[in-house]
């Protein structure tokens, strides 16, 4: 079977990011033929050259389309257009597949995905990874109403011709099966239509954050005798990292044996070099390929997830959630939502209202006196990983749905 796949954001395990569908790719390469269409913009910030940039018997098409978290609307605006329009092209000129599949962010990747769909009479799956155009309406970044009217119009129209929709986490699914189902609607599908495929995460990688290598990172750090909080990701609107600093701000003089990690980069990153050069207990840790990051999050005594306190946020499938329970590194999530039911019933983490600085540095502060609450809430992480967060088994459940969509009238 030939599978088209249209994303604009590819990475792999030498980037500074997640790798969801290096992972999920290389498992459908093995049975099925893969046309990856894409762009260029990471393979150019790759931090090492570990891994093939493409898992084995993936083909590429490969767009030259610039993107960074630091730019501004129109520059973004600008990027999604011009993949889109390659991306459209490309889709046109490969051989013919048996199914398509449409990953989102940004919604114009699987806008192109649906119009080569359409032309070539071919089924397609919709991958949503953020919640478009929800997520950046709540933001503000499209402020005039009958943009916005037309952009929820267009995830109406895609979600209505997908063949099958998969979303990363059960409260994405809640809110595109409200969109189903709405009453009134010539798009009106059913809730047998979406499929929860959680982002997950790489055991085997996982798996490199041994015993030696934290006792290594901590040597060089000089961090031997010191308790770590760490937030890994990107520094974005979105991510509340003023909070964490003030809560980092306001722990550091009671507490001198803690330090806290910022690992990444993006909108808000002056805000922590700031920070660090006022406070000694705040430091910045510039990104790591995804291979490496495992080793920093099992340094950690815990680790943050946070969000604005945005309801559309609530939905978020983050990777550090995953990444830092599979090496038994509990988590602090602030977002009321699915995340916070996960932490609380499974014991592996808790929750802390976003914005709430003065509340997080209270409850950190509490967890470091107690650090075998720590220990058993990072041991059951680890349990809880195997179960639902292997991204081979993930992989599995996808290609069954692009198997099964090819298949569908």
């Amino acid at each position: 079977m030939h599978i088209a796949v249209f994303s604009q954001h590819h990475t792999n395990p030498d980037c500074p990011a997640t790798s969801r569908h290096y992972t999920l790719l290389a498992h459908l390469a093995r049975t099925h033929r893969i046309t990856l269409i894409t762009t260029n913009t990471w393979e150019r910030l790759r931090l090492t050259h570990r891994y093939p940039w493409l898992p084995e018997g993936v083909e590429v098409r490969t767009a030259a389309v610039a993107y960074e978290n630091k730019m501004g609307v129109g520059q973004r605006l600008l990027s999604f257009g011009r993949y889109a329009a390659y991306a459209i092209r490309e889709g046109l000129r490969i051989d013919k597949p048996d199914v398509i599949w449409g990953i989102s962010t940004p919604l114009t990747a699987a806008w192109a995905a649906a119009q080569v769909a359409r032309l070539r009479g071919v089924p397609w799956v919709f991958e949503v990874q953020d919640l478009w155009p929800t997520f950046p309406i709540a933001m503000d970044a499209v402020p005039n109403q009958w943009a916005q009217r037309r952009l929820y119009a267009l995830e109406r129209n895609l979600y209505r011709s997908a063949q099958h929709i998969v979303t990363l986490s059960p409260d994405m699914s809640s809110y595109v099966a409200g969109v189903g189902l709405a009453k009134g609607k010539g798009w009106q599908f059913s809730q047998e239509k979406i499929t929860t495929i959680l982002n997950g995460t790489d055991l085997d990688l996982a798996a490199l954050a041994t015993d030696e290598a934290v006792a290594a990172l901590r040597q060089a750090n000089k961090w031997q005798n010191r308790r770590v909080v760490l937030y890994a990701g990107t520094f974005g609107r979105a991510n509340d990292i003023p909070t964490l600093l003030a809560a980092a701000e306001q722990l550091a003089p009671n507490h001198p044996d803690l330090v806290w990690l910022f690992m990444g980069h993006g909108y808000d990153e002056p805000l922590v070099h700031a920070a660090a050069a006022r406070c000694a207990a705040i430091r910045l840790v510039p990104p790591q390929p995804r291979h490496a990051v495992f080793t920093w999050f099992r340094l950690a005594d815990v680790s943050i997830v946070s969000f604005l306190g945005l309801p559309v946020l609530d939905a978020n499938s983050p990777a550090k959630l995953y990444d830092s329970l599979a090496v038994g590194t509990p988590v602090i999530v602030t977002n009321p939502g699915w995340t916070k039911e996960l932490v609380e019933t499974e014991g592996c983490g808790w929750y802390v209202p976003a914005g709430d600085a003065a509340a997080l540095a209270t409850h950190i502060a509490k967890l470091l006196a107690e650090p075998s609450i720590i220990s058993a809430a990072g041991q059951a992480g680890q349990r809880v990983a195997p179960q639902y967060f292997d991204r081979q088994e993930l992989a599995s459940a996808m290609q069954n749905i692009l198997e099964q969509s090819a298949k569908q009238p």
